[in-house]
């Protein structure tokens, strides 16, 4: 039987999740091509993906534009939005159209708004019973997401779940805490070195993390430790295919 080129996408991008699995992956990366997924497989514009830490406060993990970073950013410090209230209730939240949601959360619709969106969907990330995060979804147009849409967004967030708690040893509660833990340090460090090279090469923080990943991959490292490389040696990465000064 024949399939559409999206059913092929679809598959390819389960194939590539789990390939990278078996492997000595990288976190980080991994949660960023599975966002980039979504908002290439789903009828959205860019996707964020928040992550809990031990104490359950959220954090920026993943975003695949920085329109999108700057709203999950903004959910965190405002503590409203679909997102927070996905991840405390631990159930999927949808707005077609955010502009019946105004009174709900006044400050994050007039920011999204702002930023270009129009709707909204988050999914919950979770393993058993314990919350981990939540999966945003944005569209620049009012509009819902099918069924179909919503259990992939579903898939791919249990995927990014099973990811993360991957990193511990065994998926009991004190390891999942630690992963938690583990993940959210690292995007730490990789905000840091986005400003440090966005700054010191005068690009936007967006094409910064796109240097970072492209030597990360160039070089078989982790995001995480080339990070280091740059906040800690100064040691910048330049466009794709340019060497790093020795």
């Amino acid at each position: 039987m024949m399939t559409s080129q999206r059913e092929q996408d679809i598959i390819e991008s389960f194939i590539g999740v789990t390939d990278r699995l078996i492997s000595d992956f990288d976190v980080l990366d991994l949660t960023t091509q599975l966002a980039q997924d979504c908002a290439r497989l789903l009828d959205v514009a860019a996707v964020g993906l928040l992550l809990a830490d031990a104490g359950g406060v959220l954090h920026l993990l993943a975003a695949t534009s920085e329109e999108a970073r700057r709203l999950e950013v903004f959910q965190l410090q405002r503590d409203e939005g679909p997102c927070l209230d996905c991840y405390q209730t631990g159930e999927p939240v949808s707005v077609p159209d955010l502009r019946t949601q105004i009174e709900r959360w006044p400050r994050f619709t007039a920011v999204a708004k702002e930023q270009g969106f129009a709707s909204v969907h988050a999914i919950p990330m979770r393993l058993r019973d314990d919350r981990l995060g939540a999966l945003g979804l944005f569209g620049t147009a009012p509009g819902e997401l099918n069924d179909g849409d919503l259990k992939l967004a579903q898939g791919l967030a249990h995927v990014a779940s099973i990811a993360i708690v991957h990193a511990a040893n065994t998926p009991q509660h004190s390891d999942v805490l630690t992963a938690l833990k583990a993940a959210v340090a690292a995007r730490s460090v990789v905000e840091m070195a986005k400003g440090v090279i966005a700054e010191t090469q005068s690009v936007d923080t967006q094409e910064a993390f796109n240097r970072l990943r492209d030597h990360a991959h160039e070089h078989h490292q982790h995001l995480a430790d080339v990070a280091r490389s740059v906040v800690f040696d100064r040691e910048l990465p330049m466009a794709t295919g340019t060497p790093w000064p020795t």
